[in-house]
């Protein structure tokens, strides 16, 4: 049992879950597992699928905002419905919004391309809010979620969102909210480019003669283990890639492909490129 599951994670008040989907639902289990204390928690979603394990904890799922109780005051106001609902959504949890000299409930957002002037736009200048941007190996609690430090958030807040997002894999701060679009392109569409490259590798290997099947196969656990290995080891991926190349051998081959000029660098470089744009350009 990990440090953090021992010592537990502790709530300043209620949270407020908006939105229990893939990622709502894996940070929920997260925190539970972490020791949060399930009567704290109350979950509001139109259309609650596959929490029945939770609600059955002793967590509230509600369908509708309405039915919060008018006396809630949450400590955090956990956003996780998609970006184009959050219009929407987000009308019904103005109340949580403190007055100007008393800070009401933290908002915690995971949606890409939801500004803070966005934010603040709907719920008012005062509203404290928190921008993340998650993906979604967190379903499998391997994920990464890069924070923005605001620093007109309550530091113990910024701390909490930390500890919060910490429930699905690990956490990295930016300190500018502009550089969350170039994390949205590449952690947080990064599972994407991934997992097409399992599909390449294994066409190409279905290409060179393979059966289809063991051609995915092959795939499949060649960059899941690949990933482990990066993971625990000590190396850069430069020196991993090394390792693996004998000179005058097959890998070299393939390398002298992947890395020349028009090889894959130049292509992803394009490609995140292209993802920050557009998020760029989602958040106007």
């Amino acid at each position: 049992m990990s440090e953090d599951v021992k010592q537990g994670l502790r709530l300043p008040g209620p949270l407020v879950l908006v939105g229990c989907g893939k990622m709502g639902g894996a940070l929920l289990r997260g925190w539970l597992a972490r020791g949060v204390d399930p009567k704290l928690v109350t979950v509001v979603d139109i259309k609650p699928m596959g929490i029945d394990d939770i609600a059955a904890k002793g967590v509230h799922v509600l369908t509708q905002a309405t039915a919060l109780p008018a006396g809630l005051k949450p400590a955090m106001l956990l956003l996780a419905v998609k970006p184009q609902f959050m219009d929407d959504a987000l009308p019904d949890y103005r109340r949580f919004v403190g007055p100007t000299d008393v800070p009401g409930a933290t908002f915690l957002s995971i949606a890409a391309g939801k500004t803070l002037a966005y934010f603040k736009d709907r719920l008012g200048a005062q509203a404290e809010i928190v921008r993340s941007m998650p993906n979604t190996p967190a379903a499998v609690g391997r994920g990464i979620t890069a924070i923005y430090r605001d620093p007109t958030v309550r530091p113990e807040r910024l701390d909490l969102c930390g500890e919060l997002l910490k429930a699905c894999g690990k956490i990295e701060w930016v300190d500018a909210e502009d550089l969350l679009n170039a994390v949205t392109a590449v952690s947080g569409g990064g599972p994407a480019y991934v997992f097409l490259l399992i599909e390449c590798l294994a066409e190409a290997a279905r290409a060179a003669g393979l059966p289809a099947d063991l051609a995915m196969r092959l795939a499949r656990e060649t960059v899941s283990g690949s990933g482990e290995l990066a993971r625990l080891s000590d190396e850069s991926a430069a020196q991993l890639r090394q390792n693996v190349t004998s000179p005058k051998g097959t890998t070299l081959e393939a390398l002298n492909v992947l890395m020349a000029s028009d090889g894959l660098q130049p292509l992803m470089t394009k490609a995140i490129a292209a993802a920050t744009r557009r998020s760029r350009e989602l958040a106007q």
